[in-house]
């Protein structure tokens, strides 16, 4: 019966909505519905917030029945914004009414400052001063985030531009919240020993696009503590530990009732979960990543130590770290409390090999050398990231194909929050955005960053002069370049300088002697490179040699090249091109061929016809001979 009521509430509703008159006939059968069904109606799912709006205006009861802070704009903002209402308590007065204006105008405002980055930013990586815009926002940030990250979700293989850049502004400002609360952690004293917690912050900033959060990690190693508990009772079902309650920070004395937990988590860890030491792909950053840890099992000394350590405090152990050269320990004490100890009172344990037992002469076999009483010590939370840091940054300053040098400009801020006077890395991180060309918006600016950087340098250490001075100088020759920039280079097919231009941006193609598969985002008539380039990379040796067009390509592996015409033939199945940079080019992937965006449209105006006709020619013929 109550089906019914509502099958035919829901019939006058469009009717009312689109006559929003009193008199109407239907009216007085909806208002004299009970309010809970009225409720059920409003929240149902088939009416929009303009609905709702003019649902309100038409009589008092639906008036106050779709009040602010009731069920019904409730109800809206869910459907609207689900991911949003974890923000909030169930127990606070919101008027929802309101703060779904608020998001509305926070949405709005997103895509605008999205829309612009393409046009302000194609040329260049974005500038150290370009996020300022969103710096300035009104309103909680987190409806700015939402919005990117809806952005991001878009379905389909449309808005790769507007994708391309809510991901670097969502990655932006993500990265400046965790590094402000970094450097808040960092102020704490040096016996507030949460080394998990410093753990976490390093893998948000190196990942801030992840959903990473100490409470989801921290709830991963209580159910690990969970399973060693279930163990520990078999040993032993009156340990102490097992007593123990969620939060609490015990620490049991007797070495007996500690090697008791040791020996049950090392047989959860090692035997039962196969946690291990990664030594297949040791220097991967993945293995310093704690969510990365706890999902693959793996990792390298310090991240493996780093969750023993959690787990064993946890349970009363009062492990400590030990910042052991190359292989990272822990340190386990054997002497009588009040005691004076040295290094030989203490048993080491080796978490990365699978919680190994050490004795002070078997820590130098480890790493065979000697090594003074010093480095048997233990570290403060402060030291113990500054080497997962180091870790990094070491990884990060490895040759690979990430042409935009992320995790080394991560580590690098890293590193520089917790020592700022780092001569040596202030000198490469100027080295880094000279190379990667991240200037300020307006080139007079680089003083904000590049120069500012030199300057403090400078201050720090007289004896850096001539790096500084060099640097200076092809700063300023930076902004004596970009003062003689003239507009866009316009690149038309039909000129007869470019009569011997096969290839069209946006084409799929396939490199003939390499076999990776690439997409055309630029091309020359003939080689533009420098003659070390030609000469390094052997182009005298092609037929046609460096006097035919060349292509700038984006390839699967994430890399960038320029490819010689007579080396790339069209790719007969065509498929999605796996880059970092495709949204900065292109809009649209159609299945065959990407659509570039307005800015590279501008600069090869005649392209896309071109690319139409190939498609036409190339993919359609093969399916015609397919059938």
């Amino acid at each position: 019966m109550a089906a019914a009521v509502v099958d035919s509430a829901m019939e006058v509703v469009p009717a009312l909505v689109e006559e929003a008159a009193p008199e109407a006939a239907g009216l007085s059968c909806l208002v004299n519905l009970p309010g809970e069904v009225l409720e059920y109606i409003l929240c149902s799912g088939s009416l929009t917030a303009a609905d709702i709006g003019r649902v309100s205006s038409t009589c008092r009861r639906l008036r106050e029945l779709c009040q602010g802070s009731g069920k019904v704009w409730k109800e809206q903002f869910r459907v609207r914004w689900p991911s949003l209402m974890k923000h909030y308590s169930p127990t606070d007065y919101v008027n929802w009414l309101e703060e779904y204006k608020v998001r509305q105008k926070a949405g709005l405002e997103a895509r605008k400052i999205v829309a612009s980055f393409s046009k302000r930013f194609f040329s260049e990586h974005v500038p150290c001063n370009g996020f300022s815009d969103i710096e300035n926002l009104e309103g909680p940030e987190i409806f700015f985030e939402d919005e990117l990250v809806c952005i991001l979700n878009m379905e389909g293989r449309k808005a790769l531009t507007w994708k391309y850049y809510a991901k670097k502004i969502l990655y932006y400002l993500r990265q400046q919240k965790i590094l402000n609360n970094l450097k808040a952690f960092l102020q704490q004293p040096d016996d507030y020993e949460s080394y998990l917690e410093g753990a976490v912050y390093i893998d948000q900033y190196c990942n801030p696009l992840s959903d990473i959060s100490l409470k989801d990690i921290q709830a991963q190693i209580d159910s690990i503590v969970e399973l060693v508990c279930k163990t520990l009772r078999g040993i032993n079902s009156r340990h102490p530990s097992l007593a123990f309650k969620a939060g609490e920070s015990s620490m049991i004395m007797e070495i007996e009732l500690q090697s008791q937990v040791l020996d049950a988590m090392n047989h959860v860890l090692y035997d039962q979960l196969k946690f291990k030491g990664n030594r297949m792909d040791y220097y991967n950053a993945l293995n310093l990543y704690m969510h990365q840890v706890l999902i693959r099992r793996t990792g390298i000394p310090i991240s493996m130590s780093l969750l023993y350590l959690t787990i064993a405090r946890q349970l009363g152990v009062p492990l400590e770290p030990v910042n052991f050269p190359s292989h990272f320990l822990l340190r386990w004490c054997q002497g009588a409390e009040g005691t004076t100890l040295d290094i030989f009172d203490y048993i080491y344990i080796d978490a990365f090999g699978k919680g190994k037992q050490l004795t002070v002469k078997e820590c130098e076999y480890l790493i065979g050398q000697h090594v003074t009483a010093a480095l048997y010590g233990v570290v403060n939370v402060k030291k113990v990231l500054q080497r997962m840091v180091g870790n990094l940054l070491s990884l990060g300053k490895r040759e690979g194909i990430d042409q935009s040098y992320q995790l080394l400009r991560d580590s690098l801020d890293l590193y520089l929050a917790m020592y700022p006077d780092q001569v040596q890395l202030l000198l490469l991180q100027a080295r880094l955005y000279f190379h990667l060309g991240i200037w300020p918006e307006k080139s007079f600016c680089l003083v904000l960053k590049v120069l500012d950087i030199l300057q403090h340098i400078q201050t720090l250490d007289p004896g850096q002069h001539g790096a500084v001075g060099y640097l200076v100088q092809h700063t300023l020759e930076h902004i004596e370049r970009k003062k003689e920039e003239v507009g866009v280079e316009v690149k038309l097919r039909s000129h007869e300088k470019h009569r011997d231009v096969c290839y069209s941006i946006g084409l799929i193609m396939k490199h003939k002697r390499y076999g990776y598969n690439c997409v055309i985002y630029g091309w020359d008539p003939t080689c533009m490179m420098g003659h070390e380039w030609i000469r390094n990379m052997n182009v005298h040796s092609l037929p046609h040699g460096h006097h035919q067009p060349f292509y700038n390509v984006l390839v699967e592996d994430g890399s960038c090249r320029y490819a010689a015409q007579e080396n790339l033939e069209y790719n007969v199945e065509p498929q999605e091109i796996s880059h970092p940079d495709v949204g900065r080019y292109f809009s649209e992937f159609t299945g065959t061929h990407y659509i570039p965006n307005a800015e590279l449209e501008i600069r090869y105006p005649e392209d896309l016809e071109s690319v139409y006709e190939t498609v036409q020619n190339i993919y359609s013929a093969k399916k015609e001979n397919v059938e």
